[in-house]
């Protein structure tokens, strides 16, 4: 074996202890071995290499570098191992997928830490992107411009892998449509001109001006409000509160398909204007009761969508 040859061999045989020591040991994972009550084994896949978003452009150190790390820190086996053994892609790469496997299980089998399939898809992006920065990269004799070339190939495979990952996620991350207003919607009678009277009021001390709509009892004493949703995944979200310069008396209910999803009276109200909002899976039914001089204004839903909706 040369001395270059035993001089990577070596690097490798460190660099790989270094890891397996922060997998299974580092970041307190000893400790947290106490706390674990049981295996944990996570097969689907919920997050990729994200884009950052211009916030976390403009506040970096609030950045969350947890996906950055897990594809960066297995770069170097993409260079190292081709360069000790003549090997192509594929094989590399199916070796690699086994081994972080093994490792992953025996972490979750440890307790010292859990088998995430999350993990097993970045260690694996940055081996390969170690290794295309690898047949990218070393072409020379030159030492000195191998490792300018693989540095700036490293680089640009991880702007790549970056940018393809981010469309993913983008692809399958639902996100909000726009806002609808509950007006817009027919009620149970087929009525859209429900909560079309916008008047405005006080509620301690702030004038509050419906945007969109507002709701009471009408007259009444109690009233309930019923529409139809389209068994949709939504976000609600609603203002209410009681108007100062009337009897602080009243009360709210929101129930979706049967379930109560927000129940309050002026027992445990605050005399200022309160704000509600609440992530519906399949909703069918809305069901809104209002009684007293409770008040409720600016109702609203958004549509949860992927983005080619």
């Amino acid at each position: 074996m040369s001395q270059q040859r035993k001089f990577i061999f070596t690097i490798t045989i460190l660099y790989t202890i270094l890891i397996l020591y922060f997998i299974f040991l580092g970041f307190g994972r000893i400790d947290a071995v106490a706390r674990m009550t049981g295996y944990t084994f996570i097969f689907l896949p919920d997050s990729f290499f994200k884009l950052p978003s211009i916030s976390d452009l403009l506040h970096p150190a609030l950045m969350d570098f947890v996906d950055f790390g897990n594809i960066a820190a297995f770069i170097p086996f993409g260079i190292l191992i081709p360069l000790l053994y003549r090997i192509n892609f594929i094989r590399f790469i199916t070796l690699f997928i086994l081994s972080i496997l093994v490792i992953e299980t025996i972490q979750a089998l440890t307790l010292l830490g859990s088998f995430d399939v999350n993990d097993v898809i970045q260690n694996s992006l940055g081996a390969a992107v170690g290794f295309g920065a690898y047949k990218l990269g070393i072409r020379t004799k030159n030492v000195w411009r191998n490792i300018a070339a693989t540095g700036i190939s490293v680089i640009v495979l991880l702007i790549v892998v970056w940018g393809v990952c981010g469309g993913i996620d983008k692809a399958f991350t639902k996100e909000e449509g726009p806002f609808v207003a509950l007006n817009e919607l027919k009620d149970s009678t087929g009525n859209t001109a429900t909560g079309t009277k916008l008047h405005s009021f006080k509620i301690g001390g702030q004038n509050i001006v419906p945007q969109f709509n507002a709701y009471s009892v009408e007259g009444k004493n109690i009233e309930t409000y019923t529409y139809m949703l389209g068994n949709k995944e939504l976000h609600l979200s609603l203002y209410y509160g009681i108007p100062d310069q009337s009897e602080f008396y009243g009360s709210i209910s929101v129930s979706v398909d049967g379930h109560e999803i927000l129940s309050n009276s002026e027992k445990y109200q605050r005399r200022k204007p309160d704000i509600f909002e609440f992530s519906l899976e399949q909703a069918n039914e809305l069901t809104i009761t209002i009684e007293g001089n409770e008040k409720l204004w600016d109702i609203g839903l958004r549509e949860m969508k992927y983005f080619w909706n």
